[in-house]
Protein backbone atom coordinates (compact mmCIF):
# COMPACT_ATOMS: atom_id res chain seq x y z
CA UNK A 1 0.00 0.00 0.00
CA UNK A 2 1.17 3.48 -0.60
CA UNK A 3 0.61 6.80 1.73
CA UNK A 4 -2.97 6.86 -0.05
CA UNK A 5 -3.81 2.82 1.01
CA UNK A 6 -3.77 2.14 -2.88
CA UNK A 7 -2.10 -1.15 -3.77
CA UNK A 8 1.48 -1.05 -5.46
CA UNK A 9 3.61 -3.44 -7.06
CA UNK A 10 6.40 -4.62 -5.07
CA UNK A 11 9.17 -2.47 -4.70
CA UNK A 12 12.47 -3.17 -6.61
CA UNK A 13 14.98 -0.42 -4.76
CA UNK A 14 17.93 -2.29 -6.34
CA UNK A 15 16.88 -3.29 -9.73
CA UNK A 16 18.88 -1.10 -12.54
CA UNK A 17 18.42 -1.51 -16.22
CA UNK A 18 20.06 -4.36 -17.86
CA UNK A 19 22.89 -4.44 -20.16
CA UNK A 20 21.79 -6.21 -24.12
CA UNK A 21 22.80 -9.23 -25.70
CA UNK A 22 25.77 -9.02 -27.45
CA UNK A 23 26.74 -10.70 -30.62
CA UNK A 24 29.08 -13.24 -28.85
CA UNK A 25 27.92 -17.58 -29.20
CA UNK A 26 26.78 -20.10 -26.45
CA UNK A 27 27.81 -23.38 -26.42
CA UNK A 28 26.05 -26.33 -25.39
CA UNK A 29 26.81 -30.32 -25.07
CA UNK A 30 24.73 -31.33 -27.66
CA UNK A 31 24.87 -27.67 -29.69
CA UNK A 32 26.10 -24.20 -30.25
CA UNK A 33 23.74 -21.00 -30.27
CA UNK A 34 25.73 -18.47 -32.28
CA UNK A 35 25.00 -15.19 -33.97
CA UNK A 36 23.71 -15.88 -37.90
CA UNK A 37 26.40 -15.09 -40.12
CA UNK A 38 25.72 -15.42 -43.64
CA UNK A 39 28.72 -16.44 -45.42
CA UNK A 40 29.05 -19.03 -42.36
CA UNK A 41 25.36 -20.50 -42.27
CA UNK A 42 23.52 -19.32 -45.68
CA UNK A 43 24.46 -22.66 -47.22
CA UNK A 44 23.87 -25.07 -44.50
CA UNK A 45 20.76 -23.61 -43.29
CA UNK A 46 19.58 -23.76 -47.01
CA UNK A 47 20.40 -27.27 -47.28
CA UNK A 48 18.78 -27.92 -43.58
CA UNK A 49 15.43 -26.56 -44.75
CA UNK A 50 15.41 -27.76 -48.01
CA UNK A 51 14.80 -31.45 -46.31
CA UNK A 52 11.28 -30.97 -45.71
CA UNK A 53 8.90 -32.08 -47.56
CA UNK A 54 7.28 -28.68 -47.92
CA UNK A 55 6.89 -25.34 -46.51
CA UNK A 56 4.40 -25.89 -43.85
CA UNK A 57 6.56 -25.01 -40.58
CA UNK A 58 6.82 -21.22 -42.42
CA UNK A 59 3.30 -21.07 -42.18
CA UNK A 60 2.73 -18.82 -39.04
CA UNK A 61 6.69 -17.28 -39.53
CA UNK A 62 6.51 -13.31 -41.00
CA UNK A 63 8.19 -14.95 -43.86
CA UNK A 64 7.78 -17.24 -46.47
CA UNK A 65 10.47 -19.75 -47.25
CA UNK A 66 13.41 -18.89 -49.68
CA UNK A 67 12.63 -21.17 -52.72
CA UNK A 68 16.59 -20.94 -54.04
CA UNK A 69 19.99 -20.36 -52.81
CA UNK A 70 20.05 -16.36 -53.96
CA UNK A 71 17.06 -15.63 -51.98
CA UNK A 72 17.58 -17.39 -49.04
CA UNK A 73 20.85 -15.30 -49.03
CA UNK A 74 19.17 -12.37 -48.90
CA UNK A 75 16.60 -13.52 -46.27
CA UNK A 76 19.78 -14.46 -44.19
CA UNK A 77 21.50 -11.11 -45.03
CA UNK A 78 18.41 -9.29 -43.17
CA UNK A 79 18.77 -11.17 -40.18
CA UNK A 80 22.76 -11.17 -39.98
CA UNK A 81 22.43 -7.26 -39.86
CA UNK A 82 19.25 -7.13 -37.07
CA UNK A 83 20.12 -5.98 -33.84
CA UNK A 84 16.77 -6.23 -32.32
CA UNK A 85 15.56 -9.46 -33.20
CA UNK A 86 19.16 -10.45 -32.77
CA UNK A 87 19.31 -13.72 -34.63
CA UNK A 88 21.02 -16.77 -33.66
CA UNK A 89 21.92 -20.03 -35.87
CA UNK A 90 21.78 -23.29 -34.11
CA UNK A 91 24.29 -25.75 -34.90
CA UNK A 92 24.48 -29.22 -34.19
CA UNK A 93 27.14 -30.57 -32.28
CA UNK A 94 28.05 -33.96 -33.95
CA UNK A 95 27.66 -32.55 -37.36
CA UNK A 96 28.91 -28.82 -36.60
CA UNK A 97 26.10 -28.07 -39.51
CA UNK A 98 23.23 -25.04 -39.18
CA UNK A 99 20.04 -26.75 -38.56
CA UNK A 100 17.82 -23.67 -37.44
CA UNK A 101 17.24 -20.14 -36.11
CA UNK A 102 15.94 -18.28 -33.25
CA UNK A 103 15.78 -14.70 -31.93
CA UNK A 104 15.91 -12.67 -29.09
CA UNK A 105 13.67 -10.04 -29.66
CA UNK A 106 11.44 -6.85 -28.45
CA UNK A 107 14.26 -6.62 -25.94
CA UNK A 108 13.66 -4.25 -22.88
CA UNK A 109 16.63 -3.85 -20.56
CA UNK A 110 14.62 -0.88 -18.84
CA UNK A 111 12.18 -3.37 -17.60
CA UNK A 112 14.25 -6.59 -17.70
CA UNK A 113 11.54 -8.24 -20.60
CA UNK A 114 12.69 -10.21 -23.67
CA UNK A 115 11.23 -12.60 -26.00
CA UNK A 116 12.09 -15.17 -27.83
CA UNK A 117 11.16 -15.84 -31.12
CA UNK A 118 10.94 -16.19 -34.93
CA UNK A 119 12.02 -19.86 -34.04
CA UNK A 120 12.56 -21.99 -37.30
CA UNK A 121 13.76 -25.80 -36.86
CA UNK A 122 14.76 -27.78 -39.70
CA UNK A 123 14.03 -31.17 -39.63
CA UNK A 124 17.42 -32.11 -38.83
CA UNK A 125 16.56 -30.31 -35.32
CA UNK A 126 13.10 -30.92 -34.54
CA UNK A 127 12.35 -33.65 -31.08
CA UNK A 128 16.44 -33.53 -30.65
CA UNK A 129 18.57 -32.87 -27.89
CA UNK A 130 20.20 -29.92 -29.49
CA UNK A 131 16.70 -28.08 -30.31
CA UNK A 132 15.37 -28.17 -26.77
CA UNK A 133 19.11 -27.49 -25.41
CA UNK A 134 19.28 -24.26 -27.58
CA UNK A 135 15.84 -22.92 -25.97
CA UNK A 136 17.78 -23.89 -22.75
CA UNK A 137 20.92 -22.21 -23.65
CA UNK A 138 18.67 -18.62 -24.53
CA UNK A 139 17.00 -18.69 -21.84
CA UNK A 140 19.87 -19.54 -19.28
CA UNK A 141 21.25 -16.41 -20.97
CA UNK A 142 19.19 -13.64 -20.67
CA UNK A 143 18.08 -15.19 -16.99
CA UNK A 144 21.12 -15.78 -15.39
CA UNK A 145 24.28 -13.88 -17.60
CA UNK A 146 21.64 -10.64 -18.37
CA UNK A 147 19.85 -10.99 -15.37
CA UNK A 148 16.45 -10.20 -17.14
CA UNK A 149 13.09 -10.46 -15.22
CA UNK A 150 10.66 -11.78 -17.78
CA UNK A 151 11.35 -14.13 -20.84
CA UNK A 152 8.11 -14.16 -23.37
CA UNK A 153 7.07 -15.77 -25.88
CA UNK A 154 4.28 -15.37 -28.29
CA UNK A 155 2.95 -16.90 -31.45
CA UNK A 156 -0.02 -16.93 -33.42
CA UNK A 157 -2.64 -18.90 -31.52
CA UNK A 158 -3.77 -21.02 -33.91
CA UNK A 159 -0.15 -22.81 -34.38
CA UNK A 160 -1.03 -25.62 -31.91
CA UNK A 161 2.52 -26.98 -32.36
CA UNK A 162 4.08 -23.47 -31.14
CA UNK A 163 1.29 -23.75 -28.12
CA UNK A 164 2.35 -26.44 -26.63
CA UNK A 165 6.39 -25.80 -27.40
CA UNK A 166 5.88 -23.28 -25.08
CA UNK A 167 4.16 -25.48 -22.27
CA UNK A 168 6.13 -28.21 -22.89
CA UNK A 169 9.45 -25.30 -22.28
CA UNK A 170 7.89 -24.22 -19.08
CA UNK A 171 6.25 -21.09 -20.02
CA UNK A 172 3.22 -20.05 -18.67
CA UNK A 173 -0.10 -19.42 -20.47
CA UNK A 174 -1.06 -15.29 -20.02
CA UNK A 175 -3.98 -14.92 -22.61
CA UNK A 176 -5.29 -13.98 -25.88
CA UNK A 177 -4.43 -10.78 -27.56
CA UNK A 178 -7.39 -10.37 -30.18
CA UNK A 179 -6.96 -9.29 -33.93
CA UNK A 180 -3.54 -8.21 -32.67
CA UNK A 181 -1.16 -8.52 -35.83
CA UNK A 182 -2.07 -8.45 -39.82
CA UNK A 183 0.56 -10.38 -41.25
CA UNK A 184 0.81 -12.44 -44.56
CA UNK A 185 -2.34 -10.75 -45.28
CA UNK A 186 -4.27 -12.18 -42.45
CA UNK A 187 -5.58 -11.35 -38.84
CA UNK A 188 -3.64 -12.96 -36.38
CA UNK A 189 -4.99 -13.54 -32.64
CA UNK A 190 -1.54 -13.86 -30.38
CA UNK A 191 -1.05 -16.74 -28.15
CA UNK A 192 0.94 -14.89 -24.92
CA UNK A 193 3.45 -17.61 -22.18
CA UNK A 194 6.16 -16.08 -20.31
CA UNK A 195 8.52 -17.28 -17.67
CA UNK A 196 9.51 -15.01 -14.94
CA UNK A 197 13.12 -14.76 -12.77
CA UNK A 198 11.28 -16.48 -10.04
CA UNK A 199 10.66 -19.55 -11.80
CA UNK A 200 13.81 -20.07 -13.47
CA UNK A 201 15.66 -21.92 -10.90
CA UNK A 202 13.05 -24.61 -10.76
CA UNK A 203 13.44 -24.81 -14.93
CA UNK A 204 16.89 -24.50 -14.95
CA UNK A 205 17.01 -27.60 -12.80
CA UNK A 206 14.51 -29.41 -14.94
CA UNK A 207 16.15 -28.91 -17.89
CA UNK A 208 19.95 -29.68 -16.44
CA UNK A 209 18.02 -33.61 -14.91
CA UNK A 210 16.71 -33.41 -19.12
CA UNK A 211 19.76 -32.93 -20.50
CA UNK A 212 22.13 -35.47 -18.87
CA UNK A 213 23.18 -38.16 -21.21
CA UNK A 214 21.84 -41.02 -18.82
CA UNK A 215 18.15 -40.02 -19.69
CA UNK A 216 18.72 -41.02 -22.92
CA UNK A 217 18.84 -44.62 -24.21
CA UNK A 218 21.30 -45.71 -27.02
CA UNK A 219 18.87 -44.70 -29.89
CA UNK A 220 18.60 -40.91 -28.57
CA UNK A 221 15.28 -41.73 -27.01
CA UNK A 222 14.03 -39.75 -23.67
CA UNK A 223 14.22 -42.19 -20.91
CA UNK A 224 12.20 -39.00 -18.54
CA UNK A 225 9.86 -36.28 -19.91
CA UNK A 226 10.94 -32.63 -19.47
CA UNK A 227 7.71 -32.21 -17.94
CA UNK A 228 8.54 -35.09 -15.77
CA UNK A 229 11.96 -33.59 -14.45
CA UNK A 230 10.03 -30.87 -13.74
CA UNK A 231 7.79 -32.63 -11.51
CA UNK A 232 10.35 -33.85 -9.65
CA UNK A 233 11.76 -30.95 -8.39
Amino acid sequence: MNAHGQPIGPALKTWSERRRPERTAIDGRYCRVEPVALERHAAELFASYGRAPDDRDWTYLFSEQPTNIGLFREYLASLQASDDPLHYAIVDGESHTAVGTAALMRIEPLHGVIEVGSIAFSPLLKNTRAGTEAMYLLMRHVFDELGYRRYEWKCDSLNAPSCAAAKRYGFRFEGIFRNAIVYKQRSRDTAWFSIIDEEWPRLRAAFQMWLEPHNFDAAGRQRRALAGCRDSI
